[in-house]
């Protein structure tokens, strides 16, 4: 493989587009144009309406969708109760799931299970839960998500990304490598095009691509996603 297909490869793997933030009217014809333009997955949100007061769409809007499309969903779960939900997802085919570890009795079983089940495991963070709940997990993990406004609020104008969090994913890419392991950093919550730099500078290695670039409605949503691949590029 070349050096150039490479890293369009590269750059293509680091971007995860939000269901929860298209036009839920339209939600096909928005994967189309992710398809087109070459992207690999799709970054799939549930939210149970009690970790936070957000519901934005149910797992059966998830199932149909995967039927048609050929990215790989990048899922996340924001529940009271991981395990219905877990399994559900798991049944409809997503590629990686990643759970709230504030509400998971049950970290290291739940990873297991997705592990045994073939999808890629993680957790995710809310941007006030210390990286100290990792200690015994981390190993067990593909990737973590650090959420970097909180969870099920981006729907929220006031919510704006935590100054601390550069410092927060800076720590967890010093213990990754600390340790020596193969672990992905993906960030969820006020990416914008324009913190790209400092974001994968502090370590981030996957962005979920929201509201505040892939579809602020400034600019038609093909435009958007040119810019943000030029800019991680």
């Amino acid at each position: 493989m070349n050096r150039l297909l490479k890293g369009a490869l590269i750059v293509l793997e680091t971007i995860s587009p939000s269901l929860i933030c298209m036009d839920l009217c339209n939600l096909e014809r928005d994967v189309k144009i992710l398809e087109e333009a070459g992207l690999s997955m799709l970054h799939v949100d549930i939210v149970d309406g009690y970790f936070s007061p957000s519901l934005p769409m149910g797992l059966d809007v998830v199932r149909q969708l995967r039927k048609k499309t050929r990215l790989s969903f990048d899922s996340h779960v924001m529940a009271m109760e991981n395990g219905y939900i877990v399994d559900q997802l798991v049944d409809i085919g997503v590629s990686s799931l990643c759970f709230q570890v504030e509400t998971e009795r049950h970290i290291a079983r739940r990873l297991g299970q997705l592990r045994k089940s073939g999808v890629r495991p993680g957790v995710a963070l809310a941007p006030a839960t210390p990286l100290t709940a990792l200690d015994y997990a981390l190993e067990l993990c593909d990737f973590v998500l650090l959420m970097m406004i909180n969870p099920g609020y981006a729907g929220h104008g006031g919510e704006a990304r935590y100054d601390f969090m550069l410092g927060k994913i800076g720590d967890l890419k010093r213990v990754i490598l600390e340790r020596g392991l193969d672990v992905r950093i993906e960030l969820d919550g006020r990416v914008r095009t324009e913190d790209l730099k400092e974001l994968r500078a502090a370590g981030g290695d996957v962005f979920v691509a929201g509201s505040s670039c892939f579809f602020s409605g400034d600019r038609p949503l093909a435009e958007n996603i040119r810019l943000f691949k030029e800019r991680i590029a």
